[in-house]
């Protein structure tokens, strides 16, 4: 009982706490921009469920807690359509009601008769809350702690490897990867894990001399202490740089922005690679992780970090250095997805507005319910198959077999 409770301790927690924080400051984009528009806001929680406290401020507007820790939510007043873009005939139902109750001058409050241009930049405010939180995560890493930066020198090439086939010898410095400068280890990793079955160019020094040498990574499982059991491209070479070609970067506060900008649009550009590979059948997608994977993750980190030193602490710096890194990564992500233009997400709502924009008047209500019905299909079954992964790369399906037998 005690171990299990510590697993939940270690795997749950922390991630009900970072998933928290992470989408109260996405809803925070959306209410900050919408009360700068003066937009009537009936209610701004924290958790879902029953409300454990609440008060309304000198808006009306009412700020609520719940007891169950997932997130949380923005409620503008008058809406009630489902898909939060009404047609032309919910408007003006809307708008009758609006008057009835509080006279034509409280029209101009409501959300849905803002002009489109400012419910567009009320959506897009949550995304982009997303980013700017993981931005400043990063600004307070690289300021605080700078950055470690290992050269990607090859110490090893395994025989009979791509590596091997594509002429890389013990002590190449890599330099480019498909033209782009390699700035440290683990950008050519990440290259090279993305790029399964794919040309890569490398330019090398080698003795003095740059030469350019291709290969090609080869799609392998491997498992990883974070992620599982994962196909990535392989190459077969051995990393291993000497402590004199490390370097440890500190950073002022305007060069750390600037890193938390790159670092932001590192992963955003990752992120797109992967997807698009994955739309081209270039890979399975077996990396793509649900709510199970995140939390094992969380978890996996936060178990490295407390084990790094037991020294209480140098135990706490460490596992909130870990914590809020997993949350900036987290923030870019959950940010990406409300981008995707699904009807339930923020970029189905920035997709109906564009319509609007153009057409002068809403999508029709047919059009806007069907887009809702494929859209929650579209993310029910992506979150099916990312926790089919997550169950696949983990084992849970042998665990789960082994407790049937």
């Amino acid at each position: 009982m005690l171990n299990v409770l510590g697993q939940v301790l270690i795997y749950i927690v922390p991630f009900l706490l970072v998933l928290t924080v992470i989408v109260t400051i996405h809803e925070l984009g959306h209410f900050g921009v919408a009360r700068a528009f003066g937009t009537k806001i009936d209610q701004f929680s924290i958790g879902f469920g029953k409300t454990i406290v609440s008060r309304r401020d000198r808006h009306g507007t009412e700020w609520r807690l719940a007891w169950l820790p997932l997130g949380g939510y923005v409620k503008f007043a008058g809406d009630l359509d489902a898909s939060s873009v009404p047609d032309q005939a919910g408007l003006a139902e809307l708008r009758s009601r609006i008057e009835a109750q509080h006279g034509p001058e409280a029209v101009r409050d409501y959300f849905h008769f803002k002009p489109v241009w400012q419910r567009a930049l009320i959506v897009a405010a949550g995304p982009a809350a997303n980013f700017i939180l993981a931005i400043l995560i990063f600004t307070v890493l690289f300021s605080a702690i700078g950055s470690q930066v290992v050269p990607p020198r090859v110490g090893s090439v395994e025989p009979g490897s791509a590596a091997a086939a594509a002429g890389f010898r013990p002590g190449d410095l890599i330099t480019e990867v498909n033209g782009r400068p390699a700035k440290d280890s683990q950008h050519v990793i990440r290259v090279v894990s993305l790029s399964s079955n794919t040309s890569v160019r490398f330019g090398v020094e080698r003795g003095g001399n740059a030469i350019e040498l291709v290969a090609v990574p080869q799609r392998t499982q491997v498992k990883d202490p974070i992620a599982g059991n994962v196909r990535i491209g392989r190459l077969g070479l051995g990393l291993a740089s000497s402590p004199d070609d490390v370097r440890h970067i500190r950073y002022n506060p305007i060069e750390a922005v600037g890193q938390g900008v790159m670092q932001v649009g590192d992963v955003l550009g990752t992120t797109t690679t992967y997807l698009g590979r994955i739309l081209t059948g270039r890979e399975s997608g077996d990396q793509l992780s649900g709510p199970v994977g995140i939390a094992k993750a969380s978890g996996a980190l936060t178990d490295a970090a407390i084990k790094a030193n037991p020294d209480p602490g140098y135990m706490a710096l460490n596992l909130l250095r870990t914590l809020t890194s997993f949350a900036a990564i987290l923030s870019i992500g959950i940010g990406f997805l409300n981008l995707l233009p699904i009807p339930v997400l923020d970029g189905g709502h920035l997709v109906f507005f564009a319509y609007e924009a153009v057409a002068k008047k809403p999508v029709a209500a047919a059009v806007q319910e069907a887009g809702y019905r494929v859209g929650l299909a579209l993310l029910a079954g992506l979150m099916l198959f990312a926790t089919w992964n997550d169950f696949q790369k983990n084992g849970l399906f042998s665990f789960l077999g082994g407790l049937a037998s």
